[in-house]
């Protein structure tokens, strides 16, 4: 992947749920990353930047739907292609 010309630009906030407002399916044909205070996180279901969190699983919980239940993490998010 050197052409980044045909990457699309990562959206302030995004994440990897098909039924949310924030997927976008587009980005998702290429791996993302996500960078948060330096580290990478590859557990991360949801992000923005400009509020700086990122939304990871709380371990096992799950709700009554059967979703995990989610945290979030702040600190300075960094998204990136792979």
């Amino acid at each position: 992947m050197n052409d980044t010309t045909q990457l699309p630009p990562l959206p302030d906030r995004l994440s990897v749920d098909p039924r949310s407002p924030y997927y976008v399916a587009a980005v998702f044909e290429h791996e993302v990353g996500i960078k948060l205070n330096g580290k990478e996180r590859l557990d991360v279901e949801e992000y923005c930047i400009s509020e700086g969190w990122i939304s990871v699983p709380a371990g096992k919980a799950r709700d009554r739907k059967g979703n995990p239940l989610m945290i979030k993490v702040k600190g300075q998010v960094e998204p990136f292609y792979r």
